[in-house]
């Protein structure tokens, strides 16, 4: 059994937070009235690759591209059909291999949080299809110190 992770508090002030306004689609609505948990999934995908494409330089896109190694999700309250959804995403920690994105997502309405996640993201180099290292510049930007908090202690 794997360890509890803590999940994504609302980000720190000063930290950047990248966001996209997206509509509930009728394709989004399942058998119970509501959004469908895979569409939860589908926003943080489409928010990240956002934030890439906005933050990243082209020579940056060109060199990595990330593939997911790891969701995690609560969901707190549902969408519905009509709503209007504020996805927000910002990076977090970064490992060797991998990098954290904790996602948001709130009804623009009233400002609910509806589901929170914590991602973690490897990056790729697109000509081999293996995992790469990322150049500092690439780390600087996507990634922020580890909480100490949150630090796993060794194994004995």
């Amino acid at each position: 059994m794997s360890p509890t992770i803590p999940a994504p508090e609302p980000p720190t002030p000063g930290l950047e937070v990248f966001s996209l306004t997206l509509p509930v689609l009728e394709s989004d609505i399942d058998e119970l009235g509501h959004v469908n948990n895979v569409v939860y999934l589908r926003w943080v995908q489409e928010v990240a690759v956002a934030h890439w494409r906005h933050a990243a330089t082209p020579d940056q896109q060109a060199a990595t591209v990330w593939v997911v190694v790891r969701h995690e999700i609560d969901y707190k309250a549902p969408a519905r059909r009509g709503d209007e959804i504020l996805v927000r995403t910002w990076v977090g920690p970064a490992g060797a291999r991998t990098f954290e994105r904790n996602t948001e997502i709130l009804r623009n309405s009233d400002g609910r949080v509806l589901a929170r996640a914590r991602t973690l993201w490897c990056p790729i180099d697109p000509s081999s299809g293996r995992p790469r290292s990322v150049g500092d510049d690439v780390r600087a930007r996507f990634s922020v110190p580890p909480d100490p908090r949150c630090v796993r202690p060794a194994p004995p």
